[in-house]
């Protein structure tokens, strides 16, 4: 398995943690845990920034290109109408 892939899987598998951490940490109503699971993901968050930056770095991601004026503009017309 070459760096790039590794990488790849890496950032996957982050992505799929912060999901889990999101779904979990307004389920439960025990504060301690709460606050545990707050902890781990902003570790979670740090370490996928630095992965992401890793692969930035070595051109292993290419992000999108930035939306133009028009387009933020037409997609906040959009979440405030209604």
């Amino acid at each position: 398995m070459d760096e790039k892939t590794m990488v790849a899987d890496t950032l996957a598998g982050i992505n799929g943690e912060l999901t889990r951490f999101g779904e979990m940490i307004p389920q439960t109503e025990n504060k301690q845990l709460k606050q545990t699971l707050k902890q781990l993901r902003n570790a979670c968050e740090t370490s996928q920034e630095e992965i992401y930056q890793l692969a930035r770095a070595h051109q292993y991601y290419v992000p999108a290109e930035k939306a133009s004026v028009q387009e933020v503009q037409h997609v906040k017309n959009i979440l405030t109408q209604g």
